[in-house]
């Protein structure tokens, strides 16, 4: 399918994986609508072609706002890709007691629920375009899991779960909506070097890239991004998990 003259929905995307591909997608031709809070969008370079629009993922009235925004403009919503989340550490069972619940509940729900809000609400809008091809092809979700939904470590329960939950809507989603012609495919990042690990030390940084078995070093989000819309041309693509991990296996710490 064909990014140039399609609008795009990119969630968290005033940075990290959703920032970086809002950006590519942009410079690829299309109209993007970068979705993010308030505190995130504020720190978020201007770009050209990238309109920023405050929602919660979690939140229906207010994706449904940006969702109504994105396809009302003058190029056809097509391209979903799902970025926002969240990661917080918590073992089942420490020193200070059994894991929170309303913890698990609000990594859950931003992750795992928060995807599928957006998956509902913008391919509602998807499904009234007009098809692309003969197949009735009519547009893309990418959805974000990570390697912790197969090889989750000590303290990421909620967040192995929630990604879990991710990966395992990949399927019966691009099933859902197949005859709408929508696909539905989802990355499994591995270790990426984003804002969420600008407070680690550059001695732990590299003993992370070390164990990548190749290429040795971090992922990037322009990895992600450069996958992302690869995936997006490649209209043969369709309910799979791809993982983005330079082979990595993670170790239970």
């Amino acid at each position: 399918m064909q990014i140039d003259g399609s609008a795009a929905i990119v969630t968290g995307g005033a940075s990290g994986l959703g920032g970086a591909t809002a950006h590519a997608l942009a410079a690829a031709g299309a109209t993007v609508y970068a979705l993010d809070l308030p505190s995130s969008i504020a720190a978020a370079p201007a770009v050209d072609g990238v309109t920023y629009l405050e929602a919660d993922v979690t939140v229906p009235a207010q994706v449904s706002a940006a969702v109504e925004q994105a396809a009302g403009g003058s190029a056809p919503l097509r391209v979903v890709v799902n970025c926002a989340g969240i990661g917080p550490s918590a073992r089942i069972l420490s020193k200070r007691g059994p894991h929170d619940l309303d913890l698990f509940r609000k990594v859950v729900e931003v992750n795992l629920i928060g995807t599928f809000n957006v998956v509902t609400l913008a391919t509602a809008e998807i499904a009234k375009t007009e098809p692309v091809d003969a197949h009735g092809q009519r547009g893309i979700v990418i959805n974000t899991a990570s390697i912790a939904a197969y090889d989750g470590q000590i303290g990421q329960a909620a967040y192995s779960a929630s990604k879990g939950g991710v990966v395992g809507l990949t399927l019966p989603a691009a099933r859902d909506l197949a005859s709408s012609g929508i696909r539905v495919v989802t990355i499994a990042p591995g270790i990426i070097d984003t804002p969420m690990l600008a407070t680690v030390s550059e001695d732990f940084r590299a003993a992370l890239a070390d164990g990548v078995p190749f290429p040795k070093r971090l992922g990037t989000a322009d990895d992600y991004s450069a996958l992302a819309l690869s995936i997006i041309t490649h209209d043969y693509l369709n309910g799979e998990v791809i993982r983005l991990d330079g082979a990595l296996r993670m170790a239970p710490r």
